[in-house]
């Protein structure tokens, strides 16, 4: 299955970069954990910040971040067999997961639901 992992990224750093780090590590982590289970993990931000940095944003939460970030995560959701939910809390993580449902793509809460 192709999963999207959907965690935190600006969400309780008060975008200290050291913190931001952090949550993208987590979800760094836990794509190699899902692609150590035989499935091809993707992470929004793989996809979007390249594409943030190209369209000429100057800082965290800019007009042309705010048009890219979560715009690109929930498409990719149309691609996706599923959504896999980790760390702590996240407006935008839990936004991905709301639209995984509702467009019929499974939803893992935990690394250890998916098989």
């Amino acid at each position: 299955m192709l999963i999207l992992i959907a965690g935190p990224y600006r969400s309780g750093t008060n975008d200290d970069p050291t913190l931001i780090a952090q949550n993208m590590r987590q979800m760094d982590e836990a794509a190699l954990a899902v692609y150590r289970k035989g499935h091809t993990p993707v992470c929004g931000e793989w996809i979007a910040l390249p594409l943030i940095r190209t369209a000429g944003s100057t800082e965290l939460g800019d007009a042309v971040f705010t048009e890219i970030f979560h715009p690109v995560a929930i498409q990719l959701i149309d691609h996706c067999e599923g959504v896999l939910r980790v760390g702590g809390p996240s407006a935008g993580a839990d936004e991905m997961m709301r639209q995984a449902e509702m467009k019929g793509k499974q939803t893992f809460w935990q690394l250890e639901a998916i098989e």
